[in-house]
């Protein structure tokens, strides 16, 4: 009566190539002539047996009551034989794929939209729909998305985002975003920054107001229509969209890129960067959205701390401060 393996061989499709412990245990099986009892496999590393069982470098042979070890050349032919086939099989498979969805890709294209107005522009009302309708040109885009998100992002909005916006990138789309100081301060915000980031997506900070804009393959422009942002405007003219996308890179180009998620500058920060810049208490308030009482009040205590006397020597002593 012969003995039972002490492991049993694992049945499936092996996964990947012997780890270093696999491969120290064959080498010991071949140095003690290629073959291991039964029972001495027990003493053995389990997990670099069964690795070597599953790829097929040892075979139990239950007659001598024993694993024997078998070449790893004919091994590497089989493997690379199953490798190949699966890879055909997955060629085809991908070939085929577009006919086998085409009744689908049709029913899609065929989903009715908004229709087109004046001017090439669609105007959606209602957060659900202005979603959907973003949602369809993100699964379409096929190159770039540019974006200028000012102020607050809820977090259902972000994680929604987040999955769309990993699978643009994902597919190899590019996609650049501007955000405003404060809304670094949100941590889902700085979570759905550090994944997206991780994944390609650049992103910089602009110290100042700016309109609310997405831009897709640059060819259609989406920006607010309405103040609660309840309602937005789709545009498709090309002047239209190429004067958006000027304004979105000049902003890009002034902005500064996003450091490691951290505390964000105070306002007093902010108005001491932008006085040392050569900004005028009217220009720094109207840059902020700050009332200039309010920026007056800042600019003074500013003055306290440092010992200046005029703006222009407040705005001089805070020039270190400009890269920040």
């Amino acid at each position: 009566m012969t003995a039972e393996p002490a492991v049993a061989p694992r049945h499936g499709q092996p996964e990947g190539e012997p780890d270093e412990a696999a491969r120290k245990l064959y080498l010991a099986i071949l140095a003690a002539g290629g073959r291991v009892p039964f029972t001495g496999a027990q003493e053995t590393d389990p997990a670099a047996l069964r690795q070597l069982i599953g790829l097929g470098l040892l075979i139990a042979n239950p007659m001598d009551r024993c694993y024997t070890a078998i070449s790893p050349r004919s091994v590497s032919d089989r493997l690379g034989a199953e490798l190949r086939s699966e890879a055909t099989r997955l060629l085809v498979r991908a070939e085929n794929l577009p006919g086998a969805l085409d009744g689908l890709t049709r029913a899609y294209d065929a989903m009715p939209r908004p229709a087109g107005g004046a001017g090439g522009s669609v105007h959606v009302e209602g957060h659900v729909h202005i979603r959907q309708r973003i949602s369809q040109l993100a699964s379409d885009c096929r190159s770039e998305v540019l974006a200028a998100q000012p102020g607050h992002r809820p977090a259902d909005t972000l994680q929604v985002a987040l999955l769309q916006d990993v699978r643009l990138l994902q597919r190899g789309c590019s996609l650049r975003t501007i955000y405003q100081p404060d809304a670094l301060a949100d941590p889902p915000v700085l979570a759905y920054v550090e994944e997206v980031t991780r994944h390609g997506s650049l992103i910089r900070v602009l110290d100042e107001p700016f309109q609310r804009l997405i831009v897709f393959d640059r060819a259609v422009a989406v920006i607010s229509a309405s103040d609660d942002n309840s309602t937005a405007a789709f545009l498709t003219d090309p002047a239209a969209v190429a004067f958006l996308v000027g304004a979105f890179e000049r902003d890009w180009a002034r902005a500064d890129t996003a450091a490691a998620p951290g505390p964000t500058r105070t306002a007093p920060d902010r108005i001491g960067r932008l006085l040392a810049r050569g900004l005028t208490q009217r220009a720094v308030a109207t840059r902020l959205g700050l009332s200039e009482r309010t920026v007056a009040a800042h600019i003074s205590r500013l003055r306290d701390r440092h010992g200046a006397q005029t703006l222009f020597q407040l705005g001089w002593l805070m020039r270190g401060t400009r890269d920040g």
